[in-house]
């Protein structure tokens, strides 16, 4: 296939997987922007609905939380999933806790006092809505299929759209917008390709990562296992020991310690059934993700390490798959890109606004020149 022919093809491809797609690749979009800066506009309404903490000296130990909240919501019906504990000193424990729905109810601890702050369901919460519609358009499993291959025309959007910029024939054409003394036509066209080849690339890895996310049957956790000829870890399971209770959370606690040395806990996972592992988040001087990219998983049972995933030292495919929660949200650069990202984030408006503009204009002067060929076929007669 020739250069032109891959281009016409590019150029079909770009403009009808816009139009198609276009409505849900601003959904996704928008959301997006909002979910990049969620945390710190979390912790604004967090601190206006439940108050301002006041740092103290020392935490309340983690066991000491979970008892906490088990007796205080022992009458629900819940099950403890885990603790996350605050990054800063002004933030609370949150603790959630799970029905036999797979309803998640988010509870809130001081810190200092171990006082319960109050709880908030996250399905209905603010976040909880926005994140739904961004991962499933808020049609559950259904929704999470059609957002997984709305990622996918997201990377499709961005290759072809770098295939059709006219950069490549002149470098500065490509990232001119011609302001004054032009038609809307060409102003319009102008910010299409600025936008677009501006945002192609950070597009591209945030559709290939939410394909990846959305749609696991595609394998690709598996594929890139493969590709970097990387064995990939069995799922940690507990062995459920006869007439055996599992051990203490703080026992635990001090074995994953063990297990990495001057690592700071960012969360538990708790065991809920006597198959699953006791985890245990971490993060290492070394590491510059929130939450670190440690991991242990040890036997509720036991206490032995069933597996640990390393954040300093992580196999080929972990190196790569840690990079996907980064390159989706544009935390990899900290502050910097995380702005940028909610530009990325509202590009696909702007691109779906000027490219139904492109379309309506091409659409006019086809039907126009349709209308002229019948009107000089007419006077022929």
């Amino acid at each position: 296939m020739n250069a032109r022919k891959i281009r016409n093809t590019a150029f079909h491809l770009h403009r009808w997987l816009g139009l198609i797609g276009g409505t849900l690749l601003c959904i996704a979009g928008l959301t997006g922007s909002v979910l990049v800066f969620w945390h710190e506009i979390d912790h604004v309404v967090l601190v206006e609905r439940f108050g301002r903490i006041i740092p103290g000296v020392e935490r309340v130990s983690i066991p000491a939380i979970a008892d906490t909240v088990k007796t205080a919501y022992a009458n629900k019906g819940l099950t403890l999933g885990g603790i996350g504990l605050p990054e800063h000193a002004d933030q609370p424990y949150q603790v959630w806790l799970n029905d036999t729905a797979d309803h998640t109810l988010y509870v809130f601890v001081n810190p200092y006092t171990g006082q319960v702050m109050g709880d908030r369901q996250w399905e209905t919460s603010w976040i909880g809505s926005i994140y739904s519609l961004h991962y499933k358009l808020l049609a559950g499993d259904i929704g999470e299929w059609i957002m997984g291959i709305v990622a996918l025309l997201t990377l499709i959007l961005s290759i072809t759209g770098i295939i059709l910029w006219p950069g490549w024939r002149k470098l500065i054409a490509g990232f001119k917008i011609k302001w004054q003394n032009a038609h809307i036509k060409r102003t319009n066209f102008d910010i299409h390709k600025v936008a677009g080849i501006i945002t192609a690339v950070f597009l591209a890895f945030i559709g290939f990562t939410g394909f990846a996310w959305n749609i696991p049957q595609a394998k690709m956790t598996d594929v890139i296992y493969a590709a970097t000829l990387t064995r990939k870890p069995a799922d940690p399971v507990s062995t459920p020991i006869t007439g055996k209770q599992p051990l203490a959370i703080a026992d635990l606690l001090q074995r994953a310690d063990a297990a990495v040395p001057n690592a700071t806990t960012t969360y538990v996972s708790f065991a809920n059934k006597p198959e699953e592992p006791f985890g245990v988040g971490k993060k290492q001087a070394q590491e510059t993700g929130e939450y670190g990219r440690t991991r242990v998983y040890l036997d509720q049972f036991t206490g032995k390490v069933i597996q640990l995933n390393n954040g300093v030292k992580p196999s080929r495919a972990e190196a790569i798959l840690n990079q996907f929660g980064p390159l989706h949200f544009g935390t990899f650069g900290g502050l910097p890109t995380q702005i940028l990202y909610v530009f990325v984030g509202l590009s696909p408006t702007v691109l779906m606004v000027t490219g139904v503009v492109m379309w309506w204009y091409r659409r006019r002067v086809k039907v126009g020149d349709q209308r002229g060929v019948k009107v000089a076929a007419d006077m022929k007669q």
